[in-house]
């Protein structure tokens, strides 16, 4: 059997995860190369060091599938399909998106986050729900570990239910992204996955905040639970992009969560930046296998 992300999840180590988003499907011809060399290079560097990394739909576009054609195209034998997990949205037709999971197995990734997609941007989607999604690629690709989605800052009680339903069809799940700035949402979260027992791991975004720019951060503020103000402070009192995504590493183990993914590295340097948050932040990890 082929290994997959929640083999991991299911272990004792602590998986960090990195989340590249791919280049802009508006590019042109040259400036979308040299864009996809630079993810190449990313995604070699982050693999070699036994890092996932989670490769994201953009979910409003019409060229998703170079997401998964450019990585079967480019990346060669030498990254372990196992340690690269794509995104797919059902901002889709049906059928592109039962195929895409057919040709993600096909091409030797084990692993699939199947996610819904903002409903306020973008094409509609192709089902209400991704559950919905997850159970029609189930069928057709029974052996593709498919990973959902949760979101620590609603209602705790739903959100568990969610994971818990057996129309759930997941073997992980992922978190909206969380912050050390505020903590009390995602520890209500986690008080009632414990005291509910549920079995099913997930992994905790962090974002990487590489700047105190409040009006990228406001933007951000209509897709993310950002703490505006509170970065700005801690950004004016000296933090780095770095001591942040630590605090937040820091905090969230704290309060009992194992496993986390870190959006928005800078693909220049990703794995050297993502190295140095694992350290400052002293969590041990291994290899998977």
């Amino acid at each position: 059997m082929k290994n997959s992300l929640s083999h991991a999840l299911r272990g004792t180590a602590t998986v960090i995860a990195a989340e590249l988003r791919p280049p802009r499907v508006e590019l042109g011809p040259v400036e979308g190369m040299d864009a996809w060399i630079d993810m190449y290079h990313a995604v070699r560097s982050l693999t070699h060091a036994d890092v996932p990394v989670f490769l994201t739909d953009s979910a409003i576009g019409t060229q998703e599938e170079h997401n998964l054609r450019h990585l079967v195209s480019n990346l060669g034998q030498d990254v372990e399909r196992d340690h690269v997990v794509p995104f797919l949205t059902a901002k889709h037709s049906l059928d592109y998106c039962v195929t895409y999971a057919e040709q993600a197995w096909q091409q030797g990734f084990p692993s699939l986050v199947v996610l819904g997609g903002d409903q306020n941007i973008g094409r509609p989607r192709c089902v209400e729900h991704a559950w919905q999604l997850r159970q029609a690629i189930r069928v057709r690709e029974p052996k593709l570990a498919l990973g959902g989605w949760a979101n620590p800052q609603a209602d705790p009680a739903q959100q568990v239910q969610y994971l818990l339903d057996k129309n759930f069809t997941g073997e992980f799940y992922l978190t909206q992204i969380v912050s050390h700035l505020n903590l009390s949402p995602v520890e209500r979260f986690i008080r009632e996955m414990v005291s509910r027992d549920l079995q099913v791991p997930g992994m905790f975004g962090v974002f990487y905040y590489r700047s105190a720019n409040e009006k990228t951060l406001q933007k951000l503020a209509q897709f993310l639970p950002v703490p505006v103000q509170a970065l700005l402070k801690e950004f004016a009192a000296g933090a780095t992009p770095v001591d942040i995504c630590v605090r937040t590493l820091r905090a969230m183990r704290d309060l009992g969560a194992r496993h986390f993914y870190i959006s928005n590295l800078p693909i220049t340097g990703a794995a050297a930046t993502l190295a140095e948050i694992i350290e400052r932040a002293g969590v041990t990890t291994k290899p998977r296998t």
